[in-house]
């Protein structure tokens, strides 16, 4: 998904005319903390609330002073993960996007981004979440996806998170099945370490109920 797909058409940019106040009002209407300072075209860079507080400039027009505004922004083809990286990055509440030209096109807020990740990442989709604890060098992106699916499973989403001066990584699989016993004793059984399972409450007494019987047969041997 690109970032021009998920331009705000509600939000407006400010011009270098309106007051402080105007902009304060702005982000309390749409619950944002920063706003696009733009001419025209030409976009100036970002206007947030604590530069409108600390200036005490709420009454008087803001190109009246000298603001240092920095300029975040992404180009309209960029990925939205790029928008993502972006906001996170510099804790911001909305991302200016501008056309090849650098033409102010529109902004993403970042509860448009939220939602947007969670359709990527498939998470208002049934199903079951793993996660496996491995060595970077056993990584194999195929055979974990051939575990999954000769279970009759699909992978969702996978993300993969490396801890800082770390060689192990975290990898976090969602897939469309609640019931995971089955692709969890497979995991197992190529010796993967599985870190954490998250399920419905009635597949995971089940798993547990399974388990319990299996040691209970093994002490009776």
């Amino acid at each position: 998904m690109l970032a021009k797909e998920l331009i705000s058409d509600i939000i407006p940019a400010i011009s270098t005319n309106d007051t402080g106040m105007e902009a304060l009002n702005w982000m309390e209407i749409f619950r944002v903390s920063h706003l696009p300072i733009v001419n025209n075209k030409e976009f100036l860079g970002l206007i947030s609330d604590t530069d409108i507080y600390d200036l005490n400039l709420a009454d008087d027009p803001i190109g009246k002073h000298n603001l240092s505004l920095f300029s975040p922004y992404i180009l309209e083809n960029q990925h939205v993960y790029e928008a993502i990286e972006l906001v996170s990055r510099l804790k911001l509440t909305v991302a200016p996007v501008l056309d090849v030209n650098k033409h102010y096109l529109g902004l993403i807020t970042t509860s448009d981004l939220i939602k947007c990740f969670a359709d990527l990442t498939a998470v208002n989709n049934p199903g079951g979440i793993i996660v496996l604890e491995l060595n970077q060098n056993d990584y194999s992106l195929t055979e974990i996806a051939q575990i999954v699916e000769s279970n009759d499973a699909k992978i969702l989403s996978l993300y993969i998170n490396s801890p800082k001066d770390s060689m192990r990584l975290e990898v976090t699989l969602k897939v469309n099945r609640t019931d995971l016993y089955g692709i969890i004793q497979t995991f197992e059984r190529f010796n993967y370490e599985i870190k954490a399972q998250f399920m419905e409450d009635d597949e995971m007494d089940s798993l547990y109920s399974s388990r319990y019987e299996s040691f209970m047969k093994y002490l009776s041997i």
